[in-house]
């Protein structure tokens, strides 16, 4: 775990870079979270205790750079922090809650997903770590979805292909569907029972279809859907 140095000057998060000025390479990195973001936003709208960063910066100690995950979920801080939104994730302006969760896709440029950012990670107590590398598993000598659990200070990596994150009350897992008109594998959040939990964009098009069916019911009875109230 991370010790802090009460006497320490720590910065704020307006006077520390929000910017690494590393380019992204590759879209999944982007939208890969940003869709289970959505699905959580769906799913826990009522909820202001939770924030899911995307490529965000996480400072974990005043001197040092930030880390920067792919996606990361922390429970037990305000949802929107400042009208302007958060600059950087700023762990002592956020009562020193870790992340709970953190993923990282691999790239075509190996980032220390299996090495450098795991053991960064385990110190600084993420229980939950996900590894999706769909296109370099080979390559790196991992399998293509891989999620860690922090026993006693190490990561044990957790089997089967629908892994629980206790601290969500939810299961994390691949298959295939439709995001932005995009057919591939993604990620999804699921419940206990197995049952993979709608995106917005699924959400919205079974309301319309719910929509259809009943006009089309009020049309055979002679009602013009349009006059109804």
């Amino acid at each position: 775990m991370i010790q802090y140095d009460p006497l320490q000057y720590f910065p704020s998060a307006e006077e520390l870079p929000d910017s690494d000025d590393t380019p992204v390479d590759n879209e999944l990195q982007i939208l890969i979270p940003t869709l289970l973001r959505a699905v959580l936003s769906w799913l826990w709208s009522e909820r202001q205790d939770w924030f899911l960063g995307v490529n965000m910066g996480v400072y974990y100690k005043p001197k040092e750079p930030a880390i920067v995950p792919d996606g990361f979920l922390s429970l037990g801080v305000v949802r929107r922090k400042s009208a302007k939104g958060r600059l950087s994730y700023v762990l002592w302006e956020e009562n020193y809650i870790v992340p709970q969760w953190v993923l990282e896709v691999v790239s075509q440029t190996p980032g220390g997903e299996y090495d450098q950012k795991l053991e960064k990670y385990a110190q600084l107590g993420v229980l939950n770590y996900t590894i999706y590398n769909p296109h370099h598993w080979r390559r790196d000598k991992h399998e293509p979805f891989e999620v860690y659990r922090l026993v006693d200070g190490e990561y044990i990596r957790q089997s089967g292909e629908l892994i629980e994150i206790p601290e969500l009350g939810l299961l994390i897992g691949r298959e295939q569907g439709i995001y932005q008109g995009w057919q591939r594998e993604w990620l999804y959040w699921y419940d206990f029972l197995g049952n993979r939990l709608l995106t917005p964009e699924q959400i919205a098009q079974q309301e319309y279809q719910r929509a259809q069916r009943l006009a089309d019911y009020l049309k055979t009875m002679g009602i013009d859907p349009e006059t109804l109230p």
